[in-house]
């Protein structure tokens, strides 16, 4: 239930509301779909003109320009006009039918003349119509305005729109009303929750949006509630496909998710953009029983939890789970995973380390992603400045006159940045402290984004930049442990967890490569231990696949399920 607002509350929420309504397309989140991916989603659902529409309600959370609304619409007449009765009244027979909510005021009015104009062109006369649209559409905010009702079909591209760009109250209260914003989660986190809440049994919810909730940490409470409450019917990954009229950064997917009892998930990758594809595809998608090829696979068990939905081929999965369940995970086995310092302000923090003009002291090498490309450390000679002392807190600048002059010097720019607003005696600190005992660790160093694994071994003379990862151990040979970061395996737990970005690359985050699993380094036997220092040394993949195969104990079965994951087309 909505929690109560005191009114210098409700001011603020409902300023920040209208201030949205007025907003520009980029800061609502505006992303319109291509017809034919509409119509994919619509038939999906089963809102197809075969069926008594009439008889159905459809929920469109955010409609935008009509992308969805107006071909549903277009559904419900060509349904209507099969099967009503001649001397049907149009406004009684359908006025429970669709139900749409925009925020966005121009847009509103620009839809609603559409859908006026679609109803009258349908032979419905112009005052039934009008009430028609005053029935089914609305203005104002879905996650907050009241609905009355269930729905068969909920649709939509809900809009991408990240936490900090709304405003404080609002966001307050979306968090009072919907327990999946957690973390950084976006916006379309809770539209998403509560188009599931107004599901009627065995309705159907049908987006196109950004992947990123199915595997990343803020997801974890929106995949419990359609782990425990809903079946997760069909998911259609649609990177690197057509799918809007603008070019978007996000990775976008289609989930079919139904208030039915939990089953198999039908998985469909990368569709070809086509009326006549994507109407097959549906069928394949929906059949009752699944049809011969590779187009549509099924696997059990994706929702899990509030695990990292796994989409994988099942040979794979079967190697996942055998490993999960026989070895500990990397930080189980002694290594610890940890990522580089982030200073708000590089420019002023960062440069060539004989022009830091500050202590001695209070300034430490660092490793950058470009230091390390070459699959060595080829140091340019960057450093950063550690306004840390070693006992904790900040130093005194009153001790240290040179950093004191450097600092000011550069204090518009360390100043304004959003770590020293709020607390403004410490304007000169990093966002992340730094630990000058980890600079003289040995340590492997993996950038963030790559098409496949590229782990480079730093023998303790850098600190890491806010861009790489690290993992440092003092049980495990970190040559070894590099070999075993180098192999498919490494690669698998990787793209299985990971989000998938543009062109295929990866994401190698501290979260995912915490999931990789490895023995203890106590229980790899002398000779493996030999191989894999000698396949890191060498920089041989395909010795460093043999040494961690053996070290794992894969069967040829599970070899090949591993190789099926693929070696990138990029290269390091």
């Amino acid at each position: 239930m909505p929690s109560q607002l005191s009114f210098p509350d409700l001011c603020a929420v409902t300023a920040a509301v209208s201030a949205l309504s007025h907003s520009g397309a980029e800061e609502r989140g505006a992303i319109f779909t291509r017809r034919e991916v509409v119509d994919f989603i619509l038939d999906l659902v089963g809102y197809t003109a075969d069926r008594p529409l009439h008889q159905l309600r459809l929920l469109e959370p955010s409609f935008g320009d009509g992308s969805f609304l107006l071909p549903a619409i277009e559904r419900l007449m060509a349904a209507w006009k099969r099967q009503k009765d001649d001397q049907a009244d149009a406004v009684a027979t359908l006025s429970q039918a669709i139900r749409g909510v925009e925020l966005h005021t121009t847009t509103y009015e620009e839809t609603r003349k559409q859908v006026l104009e679609l109803l009258t062109g349908a032979g419905i006369p112009q005052h039934g119509a009008r009430v028609l649209c005053g029935r089914w559409l609305s203005q104002g905010d879905f996650l907050l305005d009241p609905l009355e009702g269930l729905f068969d079909a909920v649709i939509g591209n809900p809009p991408y729109v990240r936490q900090e760009m709304i405003p404080t109250a609002l966001i307050n209260e979306y968090r009072s009303r919907y327990r999946t914003i957690y973390d950084r989660a976006d916006l379309y986190i809770p539209f998403i929750e509560r188009s599931l809440e107004t599901l009627g049994e065995n309705g159907r919810l049908g987006f196109i949006c950004a992947d990123r909730w199915m595997k990343n940490r803020y997801g974890g409470p929106l995949r419990e509630l359609v782990a425990t409450r809903f079946h997760l019917k069909c998911y259609v990954d649609m990177v690197d496909t057509p799918a809007f009229h603008s070019e978007v950064s996000a990775y976008p997917a289609i989930t079919i998710i139904a208030r039915e009892k939990r089953g198999p998930t039908r998985i469909a990758h990368r569709p070809q953009i086509d009326r006549k594809d994507l109407l097959k595809l549906a069928k394949d998608l929906l059949a009752e029983e699944l049809p011969a090829g590779d187009t549509v696979r099924e696997l059990e068990g994706v929702t899990a939890g509030s695990e990292p939905w796994i989409l994988e081929s099942e040979d794979q999965l079967d190697v996942l789970r055998r490993l999960e369940a026989d070895f500990p995970t990397l930080e189980e086995a002694e290594c610890k995973v940890g990522i580089g310092v982030a200073t708000g302000a590089d420019k002023a923090f960062i440069g060539p380390m004989d022009e830091l003009d500050v202590e001695p002291d209070r300034k430490i090498p660092l490793a950058m992603t470009r230091d390390i490309l070459s699959g060595s450390v080829e140091w340019r000679g960057l450093g950063v400045v550690n306004p840390f002392a070693k006992e904790g807190g900040l130093v005194n600048l009153k001790h240290y006159p040179r950093l004191k002059k450097y600092l000011e010097a550069r204090k518009d720019a360390i100043a304004g940045r959003h770590v020293a607003q709020k607390a403004p005696a410490n304007w000169y600190r990093t966002i992340d402290r730094i630990y000058p005992e980890l600079g003289l660790k040995p340590k492997l160093l993996i950038p963030d984004i790559k098409g496949k694994s590229h782990v480079v071994y730093e023998d303790g003379q850098l600190y890491p930049h806010h861009n790489l990862y690290y993992v440092v151990s003092d049980e495990w040979n970190l040559k070894a442990l590099q070999a075993v970061l180098l192999s498919d395996v490494a690669r698998l737990f990787i793209s299985i967890y990971s989000t998938k970005m543009r062109g295929g690359y990866l994401r190698f985050q501290a979260q995912y490569l915490r999931r990789i699993r490895i023995p203890h380094w106590r229980d790899v036997p002398a000779r493996t231990r030999a191989q894999l220092i000698k396949a890191a040394e060498r920089q041989d993949r395909n010795a460093c696949n043999e040494a961690v195969f053996k070290m794992y104990g894969l069967t040829e079965e599970e070899r090949a399920a591993v190789g099926g994951n693929g070696a990138s087309k990029h290269g390091n």
